[in-house]
């Protein structure tokens, strides 16, 4: 986009209803209207798909009412914030020519990073995300375009969302469009599992109530209205079960299911299957989320590294966005993120017991050498106070502790040598002349190990102040 372009920015996209709220100076460039909630059944969201995916003029008010409806349902929330939380648990550093830019984390680390996270993962569910920046002081913040006032197709703004030509949103070049024009998101996927279950929980709870609790019934005499009004009198106060009044000369009956137990199975049965089509299009699998009678663990080990692959995935959408996308918005709100990127610095995950164990492994089998510091952050030790002086005590006990070892050995070696048994050190060769060593001379003259002890040393000078001769 061309500098004077830049220079022509109209400003922030304000959003309020037909009443300004105090402190608005002039006129919300969009103006809200209330989401149409319940009621909805199968062919209101096939009319609603055929509207936005209408290729000359998308219109996407009635599917994003229909979003926003389903998304109250509690297992479509369970599997959409199980993506969003993976994501929002991974730590995001950024990083210029292999270290961290103390500058540029700050403001990862600051509320509206993690929230901008959410809603750029929300293009997923809901097809597009459309994000206006801003500078809020030292600190940079934006505001979320409401996605049934833009058209993504045509990339304009509207100022109400039945228009059908708006503001072109690229008057203003602090906007960041995430996601494709034409899709309609994950949503579209669960809706009809959502409307499905939700209409057939209801006619179960329906067949709860007439079924599942006994009838009263009061009979009067046909002739006496006092004994009808008494009749229904008793009935009103006797609570909240259903309630049949009639005359003697009436009858009720009730035609009821042949299996009261198989009927209710079949609405139980049915939320269940739309739950398990609701994870596969979320999450692509079933296992994570509940239980299943044929399920086993080899079987729940696969679903869940599909998952992984799925929240892998989502990570690495971010990224390119932050990388690519975000670049030109960085460098105009005072960011200079050139020669750098956003990443990942994943440390392993492993368990406490696992970690020491090979720790242990690399100090006994490697004999690598381990910071104490590392120790002490890596498990959460506090490190004692006077840690200098007990690690020098430690570091001499074990000194000394060596030295009483190898001196046992030798007492231990000496006394076996002067007890006659072989000396394994003994290195004397035969007398070859056995006339030097007579004829019952022995082929080995064995010395004691204090015999060469003492041979080994010389002998200490007998006059004192007399100089070695080397």
């Amino acid at each position: 986009m061309s500098r004077k372009k830049r220079n022509q920015n109209p400003g922030r996209i304000t959003a309020g209803g037909n009443v300004p709220v105090p402190g608005q100076k002039g006129p919300s460039v969009i103006v809200l209207t209330q989401p149409k909630r319940f009621g909805i059944d199968i062919a209101d969201f096939t009319s609603a798909v055929r509207a936005a995916e209408n290729v000359d003029w998308p219109r996407r008010t009635a599917l994003y009412d229909l979003y926003e409806d389903i998304l109250i349902d509690s297992h479509l929330t369970c599997v959409v914030e199980k993506r969003r939380a993976a994501l929002l648990c991974s730590e995001i550093e950024f990083r210029r020519n292999g270290a961290p830019d103390d500058a540029i984390n700050s403001q990862i680390r600051s509320p509206w990073f993690r929230r901008m996270l959410s809603d750029m993962l929300d293009a997923q569910f809901w097809g597009f995300t459309l994000l206006q920046f801003y500078k809020d002081g030292d600190w940079i913040n934006y505001d979320l375009i409401p996605r049934k006032h833009v058209d993504p197709v045509r990339k304009t703004i509207l100022h109400r969302q039945t228009d059908i030509t708006g503001t072109s949103w690229d008057e203003y070049p602090d906007l960041l469009f995430v996601g494709t024009p034409r899709a309609l998101g994950l949503l579209s996927k669960a809706a009809p599992w959502v409307i499905y279950k939700r209409n057939g929980v209801g006619d179960w709870s329906q067949f709860s109530e007439v079924f599942g609790m006994p009838i009263q019934e009061y009979t009067y005499d046909t002739d006496y209205d006092d004994s009808r009004q008494r009749a229904i009198d008793d009935a009103s106060n006797a609570g909240s079960l259903a309630v049949f009044v009639h005359g003697k000369d009436t009858s009720l009956n009730l035609l009821e299911a042949g299996n009261k137990t198989g009927s209710a199975d079949v609405w139980e049965r049915l939320g269940d299957y739309c739950n398990k089509e609701i994870s596969k299009a979320i999450l692509l699998n079933t296992l994570t989320t509940e239980a299943s009678s044929t399920g086993t663990q080899a079987l729940g080990t696969v679903h869940k590294k599909s998952e992984d692959k799925v929240l892998q995935s989502d990570r690495q959408f971010i990224l390119d966005v932050l990388n690519y996308d975000m670049a030109d918005i960085f460098l105009a709100l005072g960011i200079d993120t050139r020669g750098g990127e956003f990443c990942y610095p994943e440390k392993k995950d492993i368990d406490p017991t696992s970690k020491v164990n090979i720790i242990t492994q690399l100090k006994t089998g490697f004999n690598l050498p381990i910071s104490d510091d590392w120790l002490y952050e890596e498990f959460g030790i506090e490190k004692p106070e006077g840690y200098e002086a007990i690690k020098q005590r430690q570091e001499e006990e074990e000194r000394e502790a060596r030295e009483k070892e190898e001196l046992m050995a030798a007492a231990s070696l000496v006394r076996q040598t002067d007890d006659g048994d072989p000396d394994p050190d003994d290195d004397t060769e035969p007398d070859p002349d056995p006339q030097k060593g007579g004829q019952d001379a022995p082929a080995k003259k064995k010395r004691s190990f204090k015999d060469r002890l003492r041979d080994f040393f010389a002998p200490a000078p007998q006059s004192g102040g007399a100089d070695l001769d080397w």
